[in-house]
């Protein structure tokens, strides 16, 4: 008589077994909320504790970005400054990006004072969110393992943890994205279009963030709802042009406004040379960073500092500066997603879990082509692509999983997923060997799991075979949690202007030594040096609009970040933007609206400085108690007696 293998599951085994892939294959469109496992709401809440912890640990003692914060602390003083993203109190000239990011950590200035912790809160409180809600909508596209793993994988992504304490746009256009994500997946499976029109809403508020980068999802979002959604196509496509037409109209909000007042009424545009907020869009943050033209559309010559880093390529992701921060679940991403598409490529149209394989894994194939061609990238940009990881690393191993616990040929695909991640982890630490002493927990973890899913028998009690597929988890989680835990060290942080973990994150710091130090003082702690100086010019202010007039940003950054007093900072971020003009600067001194200038040997000469060399008095650093300026030079152009 012929017998049936062991390991082929029978009776009410086999009806036990098959309830995980009906989970996959079921459709959701009723919207019916899945009965809430006794374990997923204490595993939400201890991962949500983890991710905050890790984001809001030494917030007291941020490493504010010196530029960003600055602006943050004039915003918070001043709403022509909120509005427009003034970099200074008076709102004079504007910061090189939109305001909409820094809005948040201008609240929270304005609420609890110009703290540096103030300034970095709401960044915690985005990373947190952002979690949440990828478990969210990971539940309701693969269930709660894959929800939990998700989560798990970006609240242990090291960029994630250097990002979410400090004030760089990235952590609210990630955020936004998310929510977007979520509301695209609702309107695929329930069909209705107020969950379309909101999905634009969110990329529309992303825009604000970080303009052009957050349409990159566009493309990937409208093809997920053409190929997933109910309806004919042409319902569809006049679906999807709603969409768009919701999202283009919120992200140009910001701009038609800078662009319908006159500029007599707003600051300049920083990054421009025409003060067009179409240009600082699109010229000196849109086609400025690709190709050899650093002029595009109007932008400033000299403007994007990011092609220095040497960031590009198509090994961009998984070189020694950026594939340790973000690619620890590269390959398992890429396996879940040709698996995922390959085993439901014959389903119908409307299959929702392939759906959201296309979403993530389009989300991640964009960006990295996008990132790959442009001229240069910090690390911090990628953060953006850690919930497509973490998605695809979740819903890999859940339908990884199912197939498993269904038996059959595929069974092989999760102890091979999970040895494929361990042995990436080696490689991308093998390097600089940071954690090489986790290497040896994750291997024997991954041994462990493969040796109990590989050895189940009809013996094998589920408790065991849950242990094992657990011990596989946390071999693919321990090596990237060694990485982001280390930047809980502030040595093993970077720079505030280029957040990295490890040892690449000393590197970054050891590259921008003095910015990082001067940086390394928050809001309204002035070093001796600037203390100094601002007792000076307060003491000899007699009715002056500004405080004194500064050679770009990097001059007016720590005097700004100190107090709230007007400041005309020349040139921009990069001292190349032509505000003021050397006339308007004689104006300015003429009308004893400006006396005191400050220039330094680190950004170049513009007609402005040039005037202030050729029309004010050199002030010797002992008039305000020092013995040097270091590459600061204080000028006084008083004109009258």
């Amino acid at each position: 008589m012929a017998t049936i293998p062991a390991d082929q599951p029978t009776g009410a085994r086999r009806r036990h077994r098959a309830a995980p892939r009906r989970h996959w294959s079921a459709g959701r469109r009723s919207g019916r909320p899945e009965a809430t496992l006794r374990w997923e709401r204490p595993a939400l809440a201890a991962v949500l504790a983890l991710a905050t912890v890790l984001y809001a640990w030494g917030i007291g003692h941020a490493a504010i970005h010196p530029f960003y914060s600055a602006a943050v602390r004039s915003m918070a003083t001043s709403w022509r400054a909120f509005l427009f993203g003034g970099l200074d109190p008076s709102g004079s000239i504007t910061i090189d990006k939109l305001p909409g990011a820094f809005w948040p950590d201008a609240v929270a200035v304005w609420v609890f004072g110009p703290h540096s912790w103030a300034a970095a809160l709401p960044q915690v409180i985005e990373g947190v969110l952002t979690v949440y809600l990828l478990h969210r909508i990971v539940r309701a596209w693969a269930g709660p393992l894959a929800a939990l793993i998700a989560a798990l994988a970006l609240t242990l992504t090291p960029v994630t943890v250097v990002l979410n304490r400090a004030t760089i746009p990235d952590t609210a256009l990630t955020l936004l994205l998310v929510a977007a994500a979520g509301a695209l997946q609702k309107a695929v499976r329930t069909g209705r279009l107020l969950p379309l029109i909101t999905c634009g809403v969110w990329v529309g508020l992303a825009f604000q963030t970080k303009m052009l980068q957050a349409w990159l999802v566009l493309p990937v979002f409208a093809a997920v709802y053409q190929l997933a959604a109910p309806g004919s196509p042409l319902k569809r496509a006049v679906r999807v042009l709603l969409g768009g037409t919701t999202a283009l109209a919120v992200s140009c909000f910001w701009v038609l406004i800078a662009w319908a007042t006159p500029a007599a009424a707003r600051p300049y545009l920083d990054g421009t040379s025409n003060n067009n907020p179409f240009s600082l869009v699109f010229g000196y943050n849109g086609l400025s960073r690709f190709g050899s033209n650093p002029t595009a559309f109007g932008a400033v010559p000299g403007t994007a500092a990011s092609r220095t880093t040497g960031n590009t390529g198509w090994d961009m992701l998984v070189n020694h500066t950026i594939g340790p921060q973000i690619a620890w679940f590269l390959p398992l991403a890429v396996l879940s997603l040709v698996l995922g598409l390959m085993w439901r490529a014959r389903l119908p149209r409307t299959d929702l879990p392939r759906a959201g394989f296309v979403l993530w894994g389009g989300w991640l194939t964009v960006h990295a082509v996008v990132f790959s061609a442009s001229n240069g990238n910090h690390a911090y940009y990628t953060a953006v692509i850690a919930p497509a990881l973490a998605a695809l690393a979740g819903g890999g191993l859940a339908v990884f999983w199912t197939e498993f616990d269904s038996g059959g040929p595929r069974r092989a695909a999760l102890p091979g997923a999970i040895v494929l991640t361990v042995v990436w982890a080696l490689v991308v630490d093998w390097p600089t060997r940071f954690v090489s002493w986790l290497l040896p927990v994750a291997v024997m973890l991954a041994l462990c799991s493969a040796l109990g899913l590989w050895t189940r028998g009809p013996r094998t009690t589920r408790r065991l075979v849950h242990g094992a597929l657990a011990s596989g988890v946390a071999a693919t989680l321990v090596v990237p949690a060694g990485w982001a835990a280390s930047s809980l060290d502030p040595r093993y942080a970077g720079a505030s202007t280029s957040p990295v973990a490890g040892p690449v994150g000393t590197a970054y710091a050891d590259l921008v030594h003095h910015r990082a130090k001067v940086s390394s003082i928050g809001l309204d702690q002035p070093s001796a040096r600037d203390s100094a100086v601002l007792s000076y010019l307060t003491a000899h202010r007699h009715g002056e609009k500004y405080l004194l007039a500064t050679q770009a940003a990097y001059t007016a950054e720590p005097l700004l970040r100190a107090t709230a007093q007007p400041m005309l900072v020349m040139g921009g971020f990069t001292g190349r933007t032509p505000f003021p003009t050397a006339q308007q600067l004689g104006d300015l001194v003429a009308a004893h609206q400006l006396r005191y200038a400050m220039l330094t040997t680190q950004r170049p000469t513009t007609p402005a400085t040039t005037w202030v060399k050729n029309h004010c008095s050199r002030v010797p650093p002992s008039a305000y108690g020092r013995t040097t300026n270091g590459s600061f030079t204080l000028y006084d152009c008083q004109p009258w007696g």
